[in-house]
């Protein structure tokens, strides 16, 4: 069944959106989508599937990025993720790292919107779920009307189920990967002109966005927005995702009551070897603006790093804090 409900999301981000990440967005938020790191064909093909690729149930939706430029090494990595039960597959044409430029994929893919056409179709035709396309608006010198026209008519045309757009060109030859995230101007107009353009595609903005109440204002333009930085460093944002959005109760009250919702993933995850931090490194921005926040960050950097660190170390770093939910305090 193809994953249709793209309102919210929460970006792809590479060394942060792991499994662990994801369990902790999803007692966030139980309606937002979910996306992985991305990864690319040749891992998937030729790597270790279950750690790449394995996640916990509690994950869905959760959809597979893909890194990659041939047709038939994206649709073998498509069915793969397909089988291990991902919700969508996600093809990477925004990533601008010099890594992924030299391996000819991610937003270099901008100026061969003809090759990402061929990936689509051939994923399509290799899985039953939806199939994406997340991009730039351009890179370098492309005029961004032309370079996001043509590559969004491109990939519809070969099946793409929605289009997701980092309002952000890329620049390729100048900026490091870091500076892409920032300094290239936004042009949230241009990701709205395409939605006019495209009424009856799904189209997603992303790039820069602090909030879920500016969220609330893109809806009125495009059909969904994906936060990047803003729900993975303040992830107490999130609980704000169900009621805001989608009219639903958040999963828990606080952030007290997540982590303690959390509890039994970690334990599981502790008695297979995983070690605290694994988890818990990405907890540090959950107690932003309240009382007892340093502490609690503090305490789980000295702790929870400790060989045999168990649930203790958080429950003393959750004391730490005021008793004040983030969003209330914010």
């Amino acid at each position: 069944m193809k994953y249709k409900d793209y309102r919210f999301s929460v970006a792809p981000m590479m060394d942060w959106t792991d499994r662990h990440c994801r369990v902790f967005h999803r007692h966030l938020t139980r309606r937002g989508l979910l996306y992985t790191e991305m990864l690319t064909t040749g891992a998937i093909i030729h790597g270790d599937r279950e750690r790449l690729l394995g996640f916990d149930a509690v994950e869905h939706p959760v959809a597979l990025q893909l890194g990659g430029s041939d047709p038939r090494d994206l649709a073998e990595a498509a069915r793969i993720g397909e089988g291990f039960g991902y919700d969508e597959i996600n093809l990477n044409v925004g990533c601008p790292s010099d890594r992924v430029k030299d391996g000819r994929f991610g937003a270099c893919l901008m100026a061969e919107p003809e090759l990402v056409a061929r990936c689509v179709e051939a994923m399509k035709r290799a899985v039953s779920i939806s199939v994406t396309v997340k991009c730039r608006i351009g890179i370098d010198d492309q005029d961004p009307e032309m370079a996001l026209n043509a590559l969004a008519h491109a990939v519809v045309a070969a099946g793409c189920d929605a289009l997701i757009v980092h309002a952000r060109k890329a620049w390729l030859n100048g900026l490091s990967p870091k500076q892409n995230r920032d300094i290239p101007p936004l042009d949230y107009d241009r990701v709205y002109l395409l939605k006019r353009a495209m009424p009856d595609v799904p189209v997603i903005i992303n790039g820069g966005v602090p909030s879920i109440e500016e969220a609330k204002a893109h809806l009125a333009h495009v059909d969904g927005v994906m936060l990047g930085r803003a729900a993975y460093q303040e992830p107490w944002r999130l609980l704000s995702v169900d009621p805001d959005l989608f009219g639903e109760a958040a999963p828990h009250a606080t952030m007290q009551d997540t982590f303690e919702a959390m509890i039994p993933y970690i334990e599981t995850q502790l008695a297979r070897g995983t070690r605290l931090h694994a988890i818990t490194r990405h907890f540090v921005g959950a107690f932003q603006a309240v009382p007892g926040a340093r502490a609690f960050r503090r305490h789980l950097a000295e702790q929870g790093v400790k060989p045999g660190a168990g649930v203790d170390v958080l429950r003393d770093a959750i004391a730490c804090v005021g008793a004040r939910a983030p969003a209330e305090a914010a």
